[in-house]
């Protein structure tokens, strides 16, 4: 099945085609995919899905075959399990590499760290590539909003659980703090009435999204502290990140430059954000995919 999508900052049209596999436990992960070339998947975080990575996948789709699937609870992909862990998130990866022979990621944020963990059990994978991983020194105090996010959407209150997580996780820096929940809500809700109203049935939307936050949340402190099981990481491994991207997520990046056995390189993009790769848009307005695009056509095609 082939579908266009508008690209979010220009009136581009992009052709991708969808497919789908089957993960361990017989939950279906679907994808998008454009390009010809040796297979490049790319692994989103938190708040998105696959389509947020379309203007980074083109500028390397004339080299690369690109996957870009939706992590589960997301767009074409299936639901969640009761007994959800990132073991879930690393069968449903591996079942995709499996399916294309990728032996090439890139992920962001919580997709970074399941590509690192599953690329423990994939010898095949070669090279990795990782935006600001979701790795925490200890998790203590960037999970602890978790209980009052899930009261407030149980309460059906997503503005309000939304501010929680973006609060929680320092999404919005000191300024954000500083100001009243109640005019964030306001705001937040402003924005998603607005994103509803544009969106055809089938976009993926911060509503929509909303809900998989919770789980985000449980892979953080499932992973906090974890960062020695990745000295036996075989494959040759790019760092990312963004000059304002999340401080907390920085230590960690040091770490893994120190503890990982093949490093390529450490690279911080001036002025980029945590979510400097995936597309521009209302909420993710200062980012450049093209930037981080363009070393990975470097990473990605060196010898």
């Amino acid at each position: 099945m082939s579908t266009i999508v508008n690209t979010p900052t220009s009136n581009q049209r992009v052709s991708l085609t969808t497919g789908s596999v089957i993960s361990a436990d017989g939950t279906t992960i679907g994808y998008h995919q454009l390009g010809h070339g040796p297979a490049l998947i790319m692994l989103h975080g938190a708040n998105t899905s696959g389509l947020d990575f379309t203007q980074l996948a083109e500028p390397l789709a004339d080299l690369f075959t690109v996957y870009l699937p939706d992590r589960r609870g997301r767009g074409l992909s299936g639901l969640f399990s009761k007994n959800y862990s990132i073991q879930e998130e690393v069968a449903d990866l591996t079942a995709l590499v499996n399916k294309t022979g990728a032996r090439l990621l890139y992920g962001v944020s919580a997709g970074g760290m399941i590509c690192l963990l599953a690329s423990l059990s994939l010898p095949g994978i070669q090279k990795l590539a990782l935006y600001e991983p979701a790795l925490l020194m200890d998790g203590t105090a960037h999970t602890s909003w978790l209980p009052r996010f899930d009261q407030e959407m149980a309460e059906g209150k997503v503005a309000a659980a939304l501010v929680t997580s973006m609060k929680g996780l320092e999404l919005g820096g000191p300024v954000m703090n500083a100001m009243p929940n109640w005019l964030l809500e306001a705001l937040t809700n402003a924005t998603m009435k607005g994103e509803d109203k544009k969106a055809g049935p089938d976009a993926i939307t911060m509503r929509k999204l909303a809900p998989t936050l919770h789980y985000d949340g449980l892979l953080l402190a499932e992973m906090s502290g974890q960062l020695d099981r990745f000295r036996a990481m075989n494959a040759e491994v790019l760092l990312l990140g963004g000059s304002k991207g999340l401080p907390f997520l920085k230590p960690s990046l040091a770490a893994l430059e120190q503890i990982l056995p093949h490093v390529a390189g450490r690279i911080e993009f001036p002025g980029l954000e945590h979510g400097g790769s995936n597309n521009p848009s209302q909420t993710n307005r200062g980012s450049k995919p093209e930037l981080v695009a363009q070393e990975l056509r470097q990473f990605f095609t060196r010898a």
